[in-house]
């Protein structure tokens, strides 16, 4: 997970529309499933579909009033959280 990215992904949550960023998952989660993708290249596109789904869920927590700084924050947690307990 990248926060840069992640809050450029916000920021065009919030210029666009959210459907830009689930139509992109989408498309990458099928390029994934391409046999002759080397792991290098499966590992991009998996970074790429994280913080893509990582945008959506700070984007929804500002949505409910949260601040961007602390959805960041929250997310990450959350994501360090998840990491420890593997």
């Amino acid at each position: 997970m990248r926060l840069p990215i992640i809050k450029q992904l916000v920021r065009f949550i919030n210029e666009k529309d959210e459907d830009f960023i689930h139509e992109t998952i989408e498309t990458l989660e099928e390029l994934s499933l391409n046999e002759t993708l080397k792991d290098e290249e499966l590992d991009v596109l998996g970074e790429l579909i994280s913080n893509l789904h990582g945008a959506i869920a700070v984007s929804e927590s500002i949505g409910n009033g949260v601040s961007e700084r602390e959805a960041l924050n929250a997310f990450m947690k959350r994501v360090m959280g998840s990491i420890d307990k593997n």
